[in-house]
């Protein structure tokens, strides 16, 4: 055998060993479920096992229910109360959306470290009082709403379409809006955030406008107390629209403590089981008439935990 047959047999060896090595670390890998992770992943993350997943709900209120209305300290109140988190409200016309301002930003998200407890959602709920349909100041405060969202770390904003802002009948009215969230939705789409329609609709009229904007950063906020008074069969409507165009809910009663009125939330929750949805629950109202707000707060709060635990 020459030189040249000594030094193919030493490559082919040479190969053959590699490929074996390279097959063994393939299995090892597959094994232990590294090659199902992500990419972006690092070693280190990847060796210490799979992530332990949060809690599927996570209970907050309206920083307006709670008789803080955009005001900072409705963190010392939530936390008082038992709360994980806070529904913001961005702000009013008369302290003209306070919290586009950076330094109220830095404000909230100081109050949300200091006491633990997070940052929730943000709403406008001036737009019942200046209506996104007819008023341009409403339309800037939807697109400045974005910005705020991604500032304060928040998925989600509530736009509310009561009072003056009230869709139904108005045809008009309800193709600005689209044209409106047409406008926004690509946005709120690159900055990870949606925009949440809740409204005196039923779950088709809600489709409609999603349908008609085409854009998955536009979906429903559900209010399962709204629903319940406009008659709509709420348990049927969140089947409807699933998971897939819910974005959060609100937990609510009119002049009742959560269980104590219309709206049957251990059925609630067995729909959401069945629509796979998980995120934020806001308590909104509850409040009997007369009765004090933090005790009756505290109250829905630990009703809310053994029905949503």
């Amino acid at each position: 055998m020459d030189r040249r047959d000594v030094l193919k047999q030493t490559l082919t060896g040479a190969v053959t060993c590699l490929t074996g090595m390279t097959y063994a670390s393939a299995n090892f890998l597959k094994n232990s479920g590294s090659l199902n992770r992500p990419a972006t992943e690092t070693f280190a993350q990847q060796m210490a096992g799979p992530r332990v997943a949060g809690p599927r709900f996570y209970i907050g209120a309206c920083d307006w229910s709670i008789g803080k209305s955009s005001d900072v300290g409705a963190f010392a109140v939530a936390k008082q109360i038992g709360l994980d988190g806070l529904q913001v409200n961005m702000g009013s016309a008369a302290n003209n959306m306070h919290l586009r301002q950076k330094d109220v930003q830095e404000a909230y998200t100081a109050a949300a470290k200091r006491t633990g407890v997070q940052i929730g959602g943000l709403a406008l709920g001036e737009l019942n009082n200046v209506p996104y349909k007819s008023d341009p100041r409403a339309e800037e405060w939807v697109q400045d709403s974005v910005d705020v969202a991604k500032a304060l770390g928040v998925k989600t904003i509530l736009l509310a379409f009561f009072s003056a802002g009230d869709l139904r009948n108005d045809p008009q009215g309800t193709q600005v809006v689209i044209e409106r969230l047409k406008a926004v939705a690509p946005k709120a789409e690159k900055a990870g955030v949606t925009l949440g329609i809740e409204s005196w609709l039923s779950a088709p009229e809600h489709m409609a406008i999603i349908d008609a904007v085409g854009s998955r950063a536009v979906k429903v906020y559900y209010d399962v107390c709204n629903s319940t008074d406009r008659g709509y069969d709420i348990f049927s409507e969140m089947r409807q629209l699933g998971s897939k165009q819910i974005c959060e809910i609100h937990l609510k009663e009119n002049g009742a403590l959560l269980g104590k009125g219309n709206v049957d939330m251990p059925k609630v929750r067995q729909v959401l089981d069945e629509i796979g949805y998980s995120g934020w629950l806001h308590i909104e109202g509850a409040i009997p008439k007369g009765q004090p707000m933090l005790e009756s707060y505290q109250e829905n709060n630990r009703y809310v935990r053994s029905i949503f635990a």
